[in-house]
């Protein structure tokens, strides 16, 4: 590949070709099976062409289309294991690798943002990325002060490729969501659309970066690289060594998995309280095991801002569905507009579609496998299945949409590393609303008056 292909007729016939090779193959394919072949080897072949076909569109194109790959590339564990092996290598490689730009768009690129002299702010620079991902690509290099760091370089003319990527993508979400059952890319597609800006602000993202780094120094668990030096389009920040994720989803040892899903599930929750700010774009590729037991964090360029934290009715919610409290529940979706307020559902019914959901959260420990999410993604994909019924009767309010979508995108990641994690815990420390104290009035009596014959007892001695 030369360069990114930025012409919107070259990217949409590009986009255009997925859904028509997908019929080709199927057409080539029934020829096939009434010619003798067996059906199953010839269904393999085709869904491993279609694999093929998919990483190499979205990947070569960047852009939007990259970006919906990898957002997608998270719930392939709800795919049935029969035909998730294809998808699964097409779609992990879109988590932290793409086809490479040339070393002279890199070059100019540089010299648009740093000077014409740029190679004097490096002591050493390698033209050969680290990685490649949908809008830029990161290479590594020596700072003029000794440290090695990370260049992420944004591709010219990416802001163009992704507005279009995503309006042409809106036209065959179809194809798209038919990859994943229970999955609607059109919402998904939107709510990319709407963080473009964001996406594409590299002085926005340093000072996202930044404040995480700052929150998260020293820190025993989370790990975020300091920010070196910004420019417009360039964000040098301090070098991170260690595993990607992916690399632990394919070949990790339970320990690591289990210590690595442990961390992802803090550093969810936690963010918001620590920073106000959620990271939203929970792909693997943005996660690194360290050498030292931390999870380290890349990419800020997409965060949903929250001031106070996660809003408290989610904690809320969540605790009722656990206690059985089904108008409870009832009660806050309907006043966050989880259900308007033209729609009659009964209070039981929407506990039911809730509660396997609720399920990592009744027990101490839970182990996330991919035989659960593709339960999961059956019930809700099954239009035969009262709960997707419920599912299309619910509304999903602007406010809760990116945090639904970082939150599905974890436990993808996680049922990816098949983790186990004491996901209560962290939802009692860091979720809002979650870990209300559940004793009745006579109780809480109880419990004062106790404490005051203590203190009493000390104040005697």
């Amino acid at each position: 590949m030369s360069d990114l292909p930025r012409r919107a007729v070259t990217r949409t016939a590009k986009l255009a070709s997925l859904p028509l090779g997908v019929a080709g193959r199927a057409t080539l394919g029934l020829g096939r099976r009434i010619g003798g072949r067996p059906a199953e080897i010839v269904a393999a072949e085709l869904q491993q062409r279609t694999a093929q076909q998919l990483f190499k569109v979205l990947g070569e194109l960047k852009g939007g289309a990259m970006k919906l790959g990898q957002a997608l590339s998270v719930f392939e564990a709800a795919l049935p294991e029969e035909v998730a092996g294809p998808y699964r290598a097409a779609l992990t490689k879109l988590q932290d690798a793409a086809p490479p730009m040339p070393a002279r768009t890199i070059h100019k690129a540089l010299a648009d943002n740093l000077g014409t002299d740029w190679r004097s702010l490096f002591l050493e620079f390698d033209d050969k990325p680290a990685a490649a991902a949908s809008i830029g690509q990161v290479h590594r290099a020596v700072w003029h002060d000794g440290r090695e760091v990370a260049v992420k370089i944004q591709y010219p003319g990416a802001g163009d490729a992704l507005i279009s990527d995503l309006n042409q993508l809106g036209h065959v979400a179809r194809f798209a969501g038919s990859l994943i059952p229970g999955i609607d890319v059109k919402p998904l597609i939107a709510e990319l659309k709407a963080r473009v800006a964001e996406e594409l602000d590299y002085e926005l993202e340093a000072e996202s970066q930044q404040a995480h780094a700052d929150e998260f120094e020293n820190d025993p668990d989370i790990y975020v690289p300091r920010v070196v030096f910004q420019a417009e389009r360039v964000l040098i920040s301090e070098w991170m060594e260690g595993t990607p994720l992916s690399r632990i989803i394919d070949k990790g040892t339970q320990e690591e998995r289990d210590q690595v899903g442990h961390l992802l599930v803090r550093f969810l929750f936690s963010g918001p309280v620590r920073t106000g700010m959620l990271h939203a774009d929970s792909h693997p590729g943005n996660f690194r095991l360290l050498p030292d037991g931390r999870l380290g964090v890349l990419d800020f360029g997409t965060v949903n801002r929250l001031p106070d934290g996660l809003p408290e009715p989610i904690g809320t919610a969540m605790r009722l569905a656990l206690d059985n409290e089904a108008d409870g529940v009832m009660e806050v979706l309907r006043t966050e507009g989880f259900v308007k307020p033209s729609i009659e559902l009964d209070a039981q019914e929407v506990l039911d579609y809730l509660l396997p959901m609720v399920e990592p959260a009744q027990v101490e420990r839970f182990r996330f496998t991919r035989a659960w999410m593709r339960i999961q993604g059956a019930r809700i994909g099954d239009p035969r299945n009262p709960a997707s019924v419920m599912a299309r009767q619910l509304n999903l309010p602007p406010n809760y949409l990116l945090i639904h979508r970082v939150t599905l995108s974890t436990v993808g990641v996680l049922c990816q590393l098949n983790a186990e994690v004491p996901f209560r815990e962290e939802l009692e420390t860091w979720l809002p609303g979650f870990a209300e104290l559940e004793y009745e009035i006579d109780d809480e009596f109880d419990e004062y008056e106790e404490f005051d014959e203590v203190e009493a007892k000390d104040a005697t001695d």
